[in-house]
């Protein structure tokens, strides 16, 4: 239930996103103990934000600081998300391999 309010919750809401630049977004990414615990705390803190903000039934405009507050916590976790290392792929590790057998 809290992740179709927030979905309607972000849709209303123009959040930052990464710019296309950065390379590998949409690739597995290999977490660690420490980065996965941070994501949980904030991944807690956002759903419970959100679901004040809307339980309360507040208005949204742009100049909430509710609404900032999600935001930078958004912000964070993808920050968090993004650090970790990509996993590669088995292309790339075949490639690699091949590479070093050829040297």
């Amino acid at each position: 239930m809290a992740a179709s309010l927030t979905t309607d919750f972000a849709m209303h809401v123009s959040t930052p996103v990464a710019s296309p630049a950065c390379a590998n977004l949409n690739r597995l990414r290999r977490i660690s103990p420490q980065a996965g615990h941070a994501l949980e705390i904030l991944g807690h803190a956002i759903e419970y934000l959100t679901d004040e903000f809307i339980h309360r039934g507040v208005e949204i405009y742009p100049r909430n600081a509710e609404l900032e507050a999600v935001q930078l916590l958004m912000a964070l976790n993808r920050q968090v998300y993004y650090e970790c290392p990509v996993v590669p792929t088995v292309g790339e590790r075949l490639r690699s391999m091949l590479r070093l057998r050829a040297a």
